[in-house]
């Protein structure tokens, strides 16, 4: 009998390499051959002024949107904000779009998380509201980074490692036949449910 596939799916691979478009193409591939599914999450897009990066924003699978970080901001209550480089992150916006998209509910066919990384972990309740997608019977596509210098973020590590977790890493020689397998698994998953 052959291992039921895993019904967490998780995208890694270096910065730039495209697992958001990735995700967002397995997306609208689920949407335009399943229109009644009910699909929920977030991505977060790069943020661009004269051609230079200069933040990311959360938005939702509906189109809602909001900052997630920008090197830009400089308000009173952005001095406490955490940081990522040279980004200032904006957790109370992440928290207000993302987290109501990650509540379980059971009309939800799949869940889609772009990303859990540095950012989105710097909210408290951020990791926990993914935890109980993970453990849920929901189908869910995640992209998480790759570990730098051999080292993993604590709480992407635990999802790398979470028992039953397919792990995809991407490079730019893979992307079509990676993003082929990932909708073949989540339409085989789809049809179960």
């Amino acid at each position: 009998m052959a291992a039921a596939p895993s019904r967490s799916l998780f995208v890694t691979g270096p910065p730039g390499v495209g697992k958001t478009t990735l995700v967002m193409r397995v997306f609208e591939t689920l949407m335009a051959s399943h229109p009644n599914l009910t699909i929920r999450g977030f991505y977060t897009r790069e943020v661009r002024e004269s051609g230079e990066r200069v933040g990311f924003e959360v938005v939702t699978l509906d189109g809602r949107s909001g900052p997630l970080a920008s090197s830009k901001v400089s308000s009173p209550e952005s001095v406490r904000w955490p940081t990522v480089g040279k980004y200032k992150v904006d957790v109370a916006s992440l928290e207000s779009l993302a987290l109501p998209e990650l509540q379980v509910k059971e009309e939800t066919d799949l869940f889609i998380i772009d990303e859990v990384g540095k950012m989105e972990l710097f909210s408290s309740a951020f990791f926990p509201a993914v935890m109980r997608v993970i453990e849920s019977n929901i189908p869910v596509l995640a992209t998480i980074p790759i570990p730098r210098n051999g080292r993993d973020i604590p709480g992407v590590a635990r999802l790398r490692n979470h028992p039953g977790a397919a792990i995809f890493t991407l490079n730019t020689g893979n992307r079509d036949m990676m993003r082929e397998t990932i909708y073949n698994q989540l339409n085989c998953l789809l049809q179960k449910r």
